[in-house]
Parts: structure tokens; C-alpha cells; sequence
């Protein structure tokens, strides 16, 4: 197998995975608070052929001397956009929303502690005490609160989330009690995360408090009520990256096959 065949083969197995990480993107451009993922490329290793110089015939010569052969490209990353999704009003009561980029929600699955922007939460009765609702995400997964999970009283009539996070419930005898305080993340170094699905998740070996901040109780106004944010995928630029993608991976296919014909007119020889 020639130069120009290896290069070709190793960058389009490289390039597939972009394909993938678009393709994924428009498949959950209507999931809510899903953020985009874009393929980072390098080069591989590349062979720098040197040759003699021609001091009198290269006057003026601005390129390097020599020629360069690579061996293709790989996807060096996965870089995470955590540009904020549009806001869209629902005017549900457990939908909620946060209106600031880096937060996050923690919610506890079977997995361990994963972080989500989709704030569409429910009612799923406790197995433990019948006289509770446990608020959940659509998966099932338990939505943390600053002091544990969050739970609702089974007799409740009104349920409110303040700016600030802090769940109210009136109960059917018209008494308020508070349930608990949303638990919000601000994830500072997103692209350490492991994305789990929609999710992110903290990796092993890395102390948390190098990923991200854990706000405290009353730390700030994030939270909007009756609202979701959408993904910020743009399917217009997704499908311009996916033109370009498909270009470049059918032109690394055509220098494959004139490679592999020409070693075909050479075997042919007689």
C-alpha cells in the first residue's frame, strides 16, 4: 500500500467520526437543553523530505525547501458549545428552565451524578413513603436539591421554583412548605466532561472542584419556571458541515481508487 493510500484510508475513518458527532446533533437538534458537539482534526505524522538548494534558480523563494508527505489526519476532540438554547414558555408547572450558559442540573442516576440543562421534571410516587412525590427527570433519574433529593408532599395543590431555585408547595389545606432548593452547577471545563447521552458526567481521577462550582444556596437568580430551553443546534449549519464533510470524504475515496488503479497499470506491465 502506497503513501497516498494510507493517507487516504486512515482520513476517512476520521472523518466517518465527524459525520457521526453531526448526525447526532440533528438527531437531537429538538432535544431540550442538548448542547452541539463539533469534531477537532490534527496531523499525523508527517515525513519532511529535504532536497538541495538552488541558491542562483530560488531567488525570491518564500516556501520551504523540500517536500512534506503526511499520512492523514485524526480527531484530536470533541469540543462542547455551551452557547444557551432558545427559551421557549410552557407554562407548565415542572418545566423549568436556567438562563445562565455554564449552569447545570444535578440529578442522581444508577450511573452516579450527571449534570443536564433539560429542566422537563415530574412526579414519581416514593417507594419509600407513600405520603411523598419524588421529583424525577423524564428518565426516571431523581433531581437532586441542595440537601438531598427534592421531594413533594402528595397532597400538594401548587408547586412554584423561585429564581433562586427554592421549591414552595401549598398544600390541599392551603398551607405553604418548603421542599428543598434545586442543586445548580456551573461547569467550568466542559470539555473534561463525558457526555452520557444528553448528559454530562464528571471522569474519573480529576477532582471535582476543577470541573466545576457547586452554587450554594441563595447564590443567584438562574431559574425560570414554566419554561424550556431548546438545543442549541443550528440545522443550517449543521447542514453545511455536512456538505463539506461528505465533500471531503468522497474526494479522499476518489485519490484511493486512482491509487489503487494506477498500482493496477503497474502490476499490468509486462
Amino acid at each position: 500500500m502506497n503513501q497516498s493510500m494510507i493517507s487516504a484510508a486512515v482520513t476517512m475513518g476520521q472523518l466517518q467520526q465527524k459525520l457521526d458527532t453531526i448526525s447526532n446533533n440533528m438527531a437531537n437538534s429538538n432535544t431540550n437543553g442538548y448542547k452541539r458537539r463539533d469534531v477537532q482534526f490534527s496531523d499525523l505524522l508527517v515525513q519532511q523530505i529535504e532536497s538541495n538548494q538552488l541558491n542562483d534558480a530560488e531567488v525570491g523563494r518564500t516556501t520551504p525547501n523540500g517536500t512534506r508527505l503526511g499520512t492523514g489526519a485524526r480527531a484530536s476532540s470533541t469540543s462542547v458549545s455551551l452557547n444557551a438554547g432558545a427559551l421557549q414558555q410552557t407554562g407548565r408547572t415542572l418545566d423549568v428552565a436556567l438562563n445562565e450558559p455554564g449552569m447545570f442540573f444535578q440529578i442522581q442516576t444508577g450511573d452516579g451524578t450527571q449534570y443536564t440543562r433539560n429542566g422537563a421534571f415530574y412526579l414519581s410516587p416514593s417507594a419509600n413513603n407513600p405520603n411523598v412525590m419524588e421529583l424525577v427527570t423524564s428518565e426516571g433519574n431523581l433531581v437532586m436539591g441542595v440537601n438531598g433529593p427534592i421531594t413533594i408532599p402528595a397532597d400538594n395543590q401548587k408547586i412554584s421554583i423561585g429564581q433562586n431555585g427554592q421549591v414552595s408547595v401549598t398544600l390541599n389545606n392551603g398551607t405553604v412548605v418548603e421542599s428543598g432548593q434545586l442543586s445548580l452547577v456551573n461547569i467550568v471545563r466542559p470539555q473534561l466532561m463525558l457526555a452520557v447521552g444528553q448528559n454530562f458526567q464528571a471522569p474519573q481521577g480529576i477532582p471535582l472542584n476543577q470541573l466545576l462550582q457547586q452554587l450554594g444556596a441563595g447564590s443567584g437568580n438562574f431559574v425560570q419556571q414554566g419554561a424550556l430551553e431548546s438545543s442549541n443546534v443550528d440545522i443550517s449549519k449543521e447542514m453545511t458541515d455536512m456538505i463539506q464533510t461528505q465533500r471531503s470524504y468522497q474526494f479522499n475515496a476518489r485519490s484511493l481508487t486512482m491509487a489503487d488503479q494506477m498500482m493496477g497499470l503497474v502490476n499490468g506491465l509486462r
